[in-house]
């Protein structure tokens, strides 16, 4: 223990801000610089690469905030996974950090920040080696390994110093621009998907607000219906998305030995927010990275691809297909809708288990929520002040909400992939919740040095 003491110890690390309150447009500057940074590592290409067989899979692209084939192309996986480790082994009880204390908060954050470098090497040697970024001809795959493991540095620190300097947290801001960019260009970017400018080239432009004004001013209903129903099933899963993270229960609670003063705990209706719905996702595009690797290797025994998408196997019963459009284009079969169903039944399933799993091991509990309100000092009014009594309580409340919120999420999610909405349902979840989470904060601590006219966007 020592020596992890030690080590994490000599860690670099960004040194935090000296003064307590950091202004919002001190916060403004450190987060545009960071995520402009992202971006620009977004589109410079790993040098020596040849295939990029990850291309295809949007799915874990969306949940790590990566672009394969690119100096991002681990993303915020590696801080993710060590973070998820992290608090399932601290949450279960085989790790017992006690993260109350200040020592044991800077303990934790040094030892996921030690695992996120483990997690960055094992990673960039899993992407490379098991095929998925393939060098060129000539080219070392340790010169790929290099390159990934040095932008996963980057990216481990750049998260650190929005940590510290910014809005929220970086992991958050990068999902969130990531699936913000992809639905803005999906919806309004004017070039073809070769890149040139669609304009007087006579193909398809990729933005689906270009394509539905075009195709009616070329007498085409089909193709403007379908690029409508893209756009309606992204907003309409947006704006259910919002409502539904506005929702919540508030539970009275008063401090025993002041009469007359309480607060009111709050459990949201998605109480375990996104996490089962990134898991079940997660779990999605690993089984097809593997079915790709498999047939790739001669033998699929998860199923069969054409051009990414899959024709056979389990991997066809995983892989949402576009109902609306294929119902609209008249290539509508039977299989489309067992598929579907196959599809929405795995995610909402899968994220009722994943949720209830994740309550479980993650201190998230009625048991642990009772002994935290307790050592608050904090009761229900009219109970004793017992927490047996406590915990029986919450558990009517979270109990409930694990499942609901788990199967809102799980819905949400594959109604928008089966309705083909402009990005998938998994990152327009996770936008609204990291876009809902980061106006809450601001409305909460900047509202006061903000400029005005920001102030009024805000609503305030």
């Amino acid at each position: 223990m020592s020596l992890i003491t030690n080590l994490l110890a000599n860690l670099p690390e960004v040194k935090g801000p000296e003064q307590k309150y950091l202004s919002f447009n001190q916060k403004l500057k450190w987060t545009a610089i960071i995520l402009v940074a992202y971006f620009v590592m977004g589109v410079i290409p790993l040098y020596g690469l040849g295939v990029n067989e990850l291309a295809n899979f949007e799915f874990l692209s969306i949940i790590l905030g990566a672009q394969f084939g690119s100096l991002i192309s681990l993303g915020i996986g590696p801080i993710v996974t060590a973070s998820i480790v992290l608090q399932l082994l601290n949450g279960s009880g085989i790790l017992k950090l006690d993260t109350t204390t200040h020592d044991g908060r800077v303990f934790f954050q040094g030892l996921q920040k030690l695992l996120s470098i483990f997690f960055i090497i094992f990673e960039s040697l899993i992407y490379v080696f098991m095929g998925g970024l393939n060098p060129e001809v000539g080219f070392s795959p340790w010169i790929i390994v290099s390159q990934l493991f040095i932008a996963g540095i980057l990216i481990l620190y750049m998260d650190e110093v929005v940590n510290k300097w910014g809005f929220g947290s970086g992991i958050s801001l990068f999902i969130a621009a990531g699936v913000a960019s992809q639905i803005f260009i999906s919806a309004f970017s004017p070039l073809t998907t070769t890149g040139n400018l669609a304009l007087g080239s006579g193909q398809s432009p990729v933005g689906r607000v270009w394509v539905m004004f075009i195709s009616l001013f070329k007498g085409l209903p089909q193709e403007a219906l379908l690029a409508f129903l893209a756009i309606f099933a992204t907003v309409l899963i947006f704006l259910i998305s919002v409502y539904v993270q506005s929702m919540k229960v508030e539970i009275p609670l008063s401090f025993g030995r002041i009469r007359g003063y309480g607060v009111r705990w709050p459990l949201k209706f998605i109480y375990t927010s996104n996490i089962p719905v990134i898991l079940v996702a997660a779990f999605l595009a690993n089984v097809q990275l593997w079915a790709t690797l498999l047939e790739k290797w001669g033998r699929p025994l998860l199923g069969t691809f054409v051009n990414g998408t899959p024709v056979s196997g389990f991997v066809l019963w995983i892989f949402p297909p576009n109902l609306f459009q294929n119902i609209f284009t008249g290539n509508f079969v039977f299989l489309d809708l067992l598929r579907s169903l196959s599809y929405v039944s795995f995610m909402v399933i899968g994220s009722v288990i994943f949720s209830i799993f994740w309550v479980q091991t993650s201190g998230m509990d009625a048991g642990t929520q009772a002994r935290q309100i307790l050592a608050s000092g904090l009761q229900i009014p009219g109970f004793r002040k017992d927490e047996r009594v406590l915990e029986r309580i919450l558990k009517r409340y979270i109990t409930p909400l694990t499942v609901m919120g788990a199967i809102a999420v799980g819905l949400l999610a594959s109604l928008a992939d089966v309705m083909g909405a402009l990005s998938r349902g998994t990152g327009i979840l996770l936008a609204v919740m990291i876009i809902y989470n980061l106006y809450e904060h601001i409305a909460q601590q900047h509202m006061m040095d903000m400029h005005p006219t920001l102030r009024k966007v805000m609503g305030k």
